[in-house]
């Protein structure tokens, strides 16, 4: 795939001013996309989206995706050509807090953009972002399938494998072959990156912290993720686009996650992201704090050969690229007083760099 198949596309983003989508925007601005953004408000404060000053550069909306009416104006006046629907409550201690708004902006959002796509009489990609954790966790040591049982223990899981049932079944009444608008689902967590200060991100709570020389508390150093830098599932969000173009992959989901040597424990994490911000001792900076007051598991991951198979898509970045490209993007920030807009586009241009290096699917 050529990255010159974005060049000139009008792409809509909902959820463009939180994390993921901020870096997505990012991206596709250096890809010389037209982009339309749609989100309910700026997440956190400090915002990446802020201090790369994004809402100069795009046409930036503040609406509420529960609101189909609303919605509904601002797609049909944009005509996007791809959509990529981020906008999402994701964060499971919020979702604890908030149940309500946890499933009525995963399940009912997705479906408001469901519901204006399948009378959208213009040929478009959407790519739907749900989770990892729309999986029935059983916390067993082998990676979930596109296949697997969906659902979970918490607020969050359940919200997003209910929105998969609502994808699942507006594709197949809706959406046939000879419909103008191809669907595709990717399905991705715990990925890391500059800019993140989400409420609950072990990554943003570290940097904050030892930017005030603090501790940080964390609740599970033991608990072992599969951490990814954002633009490794960012790769193959504009891979489903691509092949959706293509009129490959209609109607089916994707798996984006690391090579299974990345799985590595928190405090493996903190450790090695430490290594740029001189401090060598781990009582230095981190203390465990009291356990959880509701269930969050300690072990998901996914199988990926799927997009290996049909995509060629598999991760780019070594653990140790992905800790560093982190962690110095924070340093600068807080340290160094950088353009934090160009020093984005300084890591996705490295990043580019690799993925054509190292990957079949974007060196034709």
């Amino acid at each position: 795939m050529n990255l010159e198949f974005f060049k000139n596309k009008k792409v809509l983003i909902t959820g463009h001013t939180g994390f993921k989508g901020t870096w997505l925007t990012s991206w596709l601005l250096k890809l010389n996309s037209k982009i339309v953004g749609i989100s309910i408000d700026i997440p956190t404060s400090p915002s990446m989206f802020i201090e790369l000053k994004l809402e100069n550069k795009i046409k930036h909306y503040l609406a509420d995706i529960r609101e189909l009416d609303v919605l509904r104006k601002i797609i049909l006046e944009e005509k996007p050509d791809i959509v990529f629907h981020l906008a999402a409550k994701a964060i499971v201690s919020t979702s604890h807090e908030s149940p309500t708004e946890a499933f009525s902006t995963n399940v009912i959002g997705t479906m408001n953009v469901l519901e204006i796509m399948r009378n959208y009489e213009k040929e478009c990609q959407v790519v739907l972002i749900t989770s990892d954790k729309c999986y029935d966790n059983v916390e067993w040591i082998w990676g979930y399938k596109e296949n697997d049982m969906l659902g979970g223990k918490d607020i969050y899981s359940g919200s997003k494998g209910a929105a998969e049932l609502v994808i699942k079944s507006y594709f197949n009444s809706y959406f046939s072959k000879s419909h103008p608008v191809k669907i595709a689902v990717g399905r991705a967590g715990n990925v890391i990156g500059g800019g993140d200060w989400a409420k609950d991100r072990i990554v943003a709570d570290t940097m904050n912290a030892w930017s005030n020389n603090n501790f940080v508390n964390i609740r599970s150093p033991y608990a072992t993720r599969p951490w990814q830098h954002v633009l490794e599932p960012l790769s193959g969000y504009l891979l489903l686009a691509y092949n959706l173009s293509l009129d490959k992959i209609n109607g089916e989901a994707f798996n984006f996650g690391p090579k299974s040597e990345q799985n590595k424990t928190v405090e493996e994490l903190l450790q090695d992201l430490s290594q740029y911000w001189n401090l060598n001792n781990k009582n230095e900076f981190y203390k465990i704090t009291d356990p959880l007051s509701f269930h969050e598991a300690s072990l998901l991951k996914l199988n990926c050969d799927k997009a290996l198979f049909y995509l060629k898509w598999e991760s780019t970045l070594t653990y140790f690229e992905n800790v560093k490209m982190v962690s110095l993007w924070y340093y600068f920030f807080y340290k160094k007083n950088t353009n934090m807009f160009n020093y984005t586009m300084k890591q996705i241009t490295r990043y580019e760099k690799l993925l054509i290096e190292r990957n079949k699917s974007w060196n034709n």
